[in-house]
C-alpha cells in the first residue's frame, strides 16, 4: 500500500512559556472513529488501536505542511510528545523559535491562518466495509505511523486517494465477477 495523508480541521492550540522562552504547537493530530470522505460514497476512518504500535517503535516527526525541510520536532529529539487516548492521538510539538521555518509555523497557527492537521502514514491491515447503501469503507486497524503536520487545506489531496480508488475498483470487479459467476451457475443448474 501506498503512503496516505489523512487532513482534518482541528484545534490546534499555541502555547508560549514566557518564562523558559518556550513555543509549543498541541492538539489532536488524529481523530479516531471519525469518518473522512474520500470521494463520493468512499470513506476511510482510523480505529483507536491502529497507532499503538507504531508510537512504540517508530520515531516520528512533526512537519509544517508534510515539508520534510521543515521539521518541526520529533520524538527522538524528545521534542515531541504523543500520546493516544480514546479520542484521538494528542501531540505536543515544541517549537524553536531561532529556526524561521518553525516560528512560521508557530505564528500561523497562532493568528488562525492555519487550523488543519494531517498525519502521514502506511496502512498495515484494514477492514473493508461495503454498505447496504452501496458506499464503501476502509476501517484502519493498524498503521505505520510517520509524521504528523500542520496543514493549510484539511481535505484529501487527489493523488493521495489514487491508490483507494484501484483498491475499491479492484473490490467492486471483484464482486462483480463472483454474482456473474453465481448467476451463470444459476442458468446452468436451472
Amino acid at each position: 500500500m501506498n503512503k496516505r495523508h489523512m487532513h482534518f480541521t482541528s484545534e490546534l492550540k499555541t502555547r508560549n512559556e514566557e518564562a523558559e522562552n518556550e513555543a509549543y504547537i498541541e492538539g489532536y493530530f488524529v481523530v479516531y472513529n471519525q469518518e473522512t470522505e474520500l470521494w463520493p460514497g468512499v470513506y476511510e476512518e482510523i480505529a483507536p488501536e491502529a497507532l499503538l504500535e507504531s508510537l512504540r517503535n517508530k520515531d516520528i516527526i512533526c512537519l509544517d505542511n508534510h515539508n520534510s525541510s521543515a521539521v518541526l520536532a520529533s520524538v527522538i529529539s524528545e521534542t515531541l510528545e504523543l500520546r493516544s487516548d480514546e479520542y484521538g492521538l494528542w501531540g505536543r510539538a515544541k517549537i524553536d523559535l531561532e529556526d524561521p521555518i518553525a516560528k512560521s509555523a508557530y505564528r500561523k497557527v497562532q493568528t488562525g491562518k492555519v487550523r488543519g492537521c494531517s498525519f502521514g502514514f502506511f496502512p498495515t491491515k484494514e477492514e473493508q466495509i461495503t454498505r447496504e447503501d452501496g458506499t464503501f469503507k476502509f476501517r484502519i486497524t493498524e498503521a505505520e505511523l510517520l509524521e504528523v503536520s500542520t496543514t493549510v487545506f484539511p481535505a484529501y489531496p487527489q493523488t493521495e486517494i489514487a491508490s483507494r480508488r484501484k483498491d475499491v475498483d479492484a473490490i467492486k470487479n471483484q464482486k462483480f465477477e463472483q454474482r456473474k459467476k453465481q448467476l451463470k451457475e444459476r442458468i446452468i443448474n436451472g
